[in-house]
Parts: C-alpha cells; structure tokens; sequence
C-alpha cells in the first residue's frame, strides 16, 4: 500500500472518530434538553378557533424549539394519556343530547364490532375538539339506549365529563336543577362538536348534570315513533289492538330473545297512539305510531308494529295480542319478519328536572343546517319522482297500477300456523348444557 493511501486512510479514520464523539455530544445535550421539557408545563394554553386547546409545552417538546416566550415553566409528573385527552383540565360532568339519521350506521353502540357507529363518530369528535378528560370509563361515560342498525333519533342523550372552562372542576353537583343555570362562560359544547361531526350527527343541546347521573338508569321514559305510508291500512283497528300494550306485560313473544344477558322479559308501555301526520305524497299520507315506555327489549318496537301492520291489513284479528301477551298460553314466539329499520325514530328520553341549552350562535347554525338538510332530501325526492314517472307503463296501464291489480299478493299464514322460535327455557338450556 502507497504511502499517499496510507495518510488518506489514516485521516479518514480521524474525522470518522471526531463525527462519533459529536453524535454522542449531541445526543447527550438532547436528551438533557427532553428530560427537562419532560418534567415541565408551560401555564400558557392558547385556545384555537375550533374549541381545541394547544398545550404550549407539548408543542415545544415535538418541534424541538425551546423557546418559552417568558412563559413561567413548572414541574410536573407526565402521565401517559390517549391522543385528544386533555386531563389536566378543569372538567364537569354533562348530558348532551344528539340527533342522528341512522341510515349509515351499524347502530348507536360501538361495541356493535361494525363501522360506522354512531358513538363512534361522536368520540372521533371529542377527540378532535380535545374536549375528552379521560377515557370512555374514567370519563363515566353513560348512554339513554342502544339503537340497532338503521334506527334515527332527535332525542339520544349521553352524560361523560368534558373538558370545562371553569377553573374549579364542578363535579360537586347535588341536583340537575341547581346546576341548570350555570351554563354561562362555559365551552359552548355544541357549536364546537357540531363543527367536528358529521352532516347526519348533531348535538342539540347540553345540560350540566350531578355525578350520580346516568342517562340509562336515569332516564324516566322513551318514546319511540314509527313512520309509516297510510295505502290500504286499517288505523282504527291498529290503535285498538296497539292499546293492548299499555300496562306491564311480559313480551318476551314481541321482540328478539337474548336469553344469555336478559331474565326478565317483563315492561312497562305507558302511552300508544296511531295518527296522520302532516305530510302526503300523492293520495297517500303519512301517518305514525307512537310508543311510550319506562324501557324496552331489543326489537321490541319493530315487532311491535309487525304484528299491527298484520291487523291493519285485515290479516289477523286483535285477539292475536292477547295471545301473544299471554306467555302462559303462547310458550313460543310465531316466526315472524320485524318492520323495517329504516322509519324507527328514538323520539325523546324524559328526565327529572333537566334542560337542556345551547348559545344563540349554535342554535342558529343548527336550524341553518337541518333546513339544508331538509332542502337536500326533497331535492333527492324530486329526482326519484322524475324517475318513476319515466318508468310507468302507458296510460293504458296506469289504472291497473294504482289499483295494484298487477301485483302478486302472497297468501298470508297465520301466526298460530307458523312454526315457532325456541322458548326462553329452551334457549336458557341449551346455554346451560354447552358450559357443562
């Protein structure tokens, strides 16, 4: 090896020592530099436009600037927190009422094991917001009810505690009532989530609540509304046989049996009722069932109506819900297919002494918003109307068409002829026997 090569390796090697010894510097000074931004917070929160909040000390610490502005920094124990959780922040325990159109949804529970839920997107935007002190279970987080697949509500109501604008955390609350008018000087809750949810999920209100609260265990009452097109049904007939249902029954035969998680099949239905309502298309009008309760079983309503749509056509008499309410008597539920999912509406969730509020500016979005909607939806009416009038048959035919002489009308079974589900018991055994 020349001598020339020998100085170059020779001096290769001792800036490759020099480059080594200024890594190791640097990464020692850097480490310094993380350990005390680590163990510091800066008091300084900006809050931005959207209702988020940027910790100071944070940002610093992922830019790697160290620039406090004057900013006083304060030791502080770091604790691991999920992102868009803020739990260093004054909070308070709050109801939120939500609105939805579940036609996209797997449901209202995000345990459903599908997406999108509808509690899904709401914590996305909680998350998004940083309004989130906690996760769902530390945050004691509760839910009015568990809508399936499909079902809608303009009256949904959730409890968590939110990040608050009030220095001291009001978690001391006795009563709703009390709490009722201390909404001012806080986060406006809705404006700021309603920004961050999307079109077919609203919030419409927020109350501050105590914190023995619990939307599901609190809730005095729910109503649910069925709509449905009037055509050839017998009104009169559904709400005489409907008002069977008023009053504590057993009605294990008028929903779907979970004989693994629930025992008692036993609830209340306060109020029935089956009227118009103010909207037609063509000669046909709408109309609704309305349905109040303490609580209800899964698919409880939809099996409800199933069987009144049965009486309304003149299919089976009001006789059959007494059968079917009578489990002594009828010890297996008929087979039978549920009203569809689509017109169900969780109409309200009644409690005791709670208001629910929102500011000016997000009321006025809100309604902004839902009449757009609204304009949205007839405007996809109008284009659906178009295309069925360039699918009619000729004139010739039409009469034939709204008399619905052309269709195929399927023989109707009677419940009692149809093959039955198996009993509470028998699924209770069955259960029993595969733990054994």
């Amino acid at each position: 090896m020349s001598e020339d090569n020998q100085d170059l390796i020779s001096s290769l090697h001792s800036q490759l020592h020099h480059l080594q010894t200024r890594v190791k510097e640097l990464e020692a000074d850097n480490a310094r530099l993380l350990s005390r931004l680590s163990n510091c917070r800066c008091e300084k929160i900006e809050e931005k436009l959207d209702g988020s909040v940027l910790d100071t000390a944070n940002w610093i610490e992922k830019s790697g600037k160290i620039d406090t502005g004057g900013c006083q920094l304060r030791k502080k124990k770091v604790t691991e927190k999920m992102p868009g959780i803020v739990n260093h922040h004054s909070k308070r325990y709050v109801a939120l009422k939500v609105m939805y159109f579940g036609q996209r949804f797997y449901g209202f529970a995000s345990e459903a094991q599908m997406e999108p839920t509808v509690e899904s997107e709401i914590f996305n935007a909680l998350e998004k917001t940083r309004l989130l002190v906690a996760d769902k279970k530390e945050s004691q987080y509760s839910r009015c009810g568990r809508t399936d697949k499909g079902v809608s509500s303009v009256g949904q109501v959730i409890a968590l505690y939110l990040r608050s604008k009030h220095k001291e955390n009001r978690t001391d609350c006795k009563t709703s009532g009390e709490t009722a008018q201390q909404t001012e000087g806080e986060i406006d809750y809705v404006r700021v989530l309603n920004r961050a949810l999307p079109k077919d999920i609203r919030i419409i209100g927020w109350c501050p609540v105590p914190i023995n609260f619990s939307a599901r265990f609190s809730c005095l009452s729910r109503e649910y509304k069925y709509f449905f097109w009037r055509e050839n049904l017998n009104l009169l007939a559904m709400e005489s046989a409907g008002k069977k249902f008023v009053g504590e029954h057993d009605f294990r035969n008028f929903c779907k049996m979970d004989a693994l998680n629930v025992h008692n099949y036993r609830r209340h239905v306060t109020s029935f009722e089956v009227s118009p309502c103010d909207m037609r298309y063509g000669d046909n009008q709408l109309c609704a069932i309305k349905i109040r309760g303490t609580a209800f079983l899964w698919h409880q309503v939809r099996c409800m109506v199933a069987v009144l749509f049965m009486i309304g056509r003149g299919l089976e008499s009001d006789e059959v819900i007494d059968a079917l309410l009578d489990t002594e008597r009828t010890l297996r539920k008929p087979q039978y297919i549920m009203a569809p999912e689509i017109p169900l509406v969780l109409q309200s969730c009644e409690f005791d002494d709670l208001k629910f509020t929102c500011s000016f500016d997000a009321g006025q979005a809100l309604l902004m918003h839902l009449q757009n909607e609204c304009q949205m939806y007839q405007l996809q009416a109008a284009i659906y109307h178009e295309a069925l009038l360039s699918c009619l048959p000729l004139d010739n035919d039409l009469s034939l068409l709204k008399n619905g002489t052309n269709k195929k009308k399927a023989s109707h079974v009677s419940l009692f002829s149809r093959p039955t589900e198996p009993s509470y018991e028998e699924r209770r055994a069955k259960f029993d026997s595969r733990k054994s």
